[in-house]
């Protein structure tokens, strides 16, 4: 088991040189990487950047609806304030407001988001005024409780 002195030497040159050329591979790993992460983030950001106005909503067990459209919002804010979409607006102006926000007239699927201090009777007015206009698709939205 003979091993020649030049032999070593040679394949210390090689390994020199080998070292001097350019990387000839990307490694995509770390990329692929940052991008789920930011996919993942904006799939949960997504959701909460619908409406802007601050309420904070009873929670419940329901399941939440699939929608193909983006719907018309209405908030009641705890201090009987009403908003619809970020736009707040006059109580006697809701129907007129709601029917320039919806494209299918009666038929476009309503939100209506009420603070949970909200007065109950402010909720039901609004609620009272959109059907009394022939909206029938009225939803409420909640938060899903959160520990079941």
């Amino acid at each position: 088991m003979g091993m020649s002195v030049g032999g070593g030497r040679s394949n210390r040159r090689r390994g020199r040189r080998g070292k001097s050329q350019p990387m000839s591979e990307i490694n995509v790993t770390p990329l692929v990487d940052v991008m789920l992460v930011l996919l993942i983030v904006f799939m949960v950001a997504a959701p909460l950047l619908t409406v802007g106005v601050p309420i904070d909503l009873p929670q419940s067990q329901a399941k939440s609806l699939n929608t193909e459209s983006k719907p018309v919002t209405v908030s009641v804010t705890s201090s009987g304030d009403i908003y619809v979409g970020e736009d707040k607006i006059d109580p006697a102006e809701l129907i007129l407001t709601i029917e320039a926000a919806a494209p299918n007239g009666t038929d476009e699927r309503i939100y209506v988001r009420g603070d949970t201090v909200a007065d109950y009777g402010s909720v039901m007015k609004v609620m009272g005024q959109l059907s009394g206009a022939g909206y029938t698709k009225i939803g409420l939205i909640t938060e899903q409780e959160q520990g079941q």
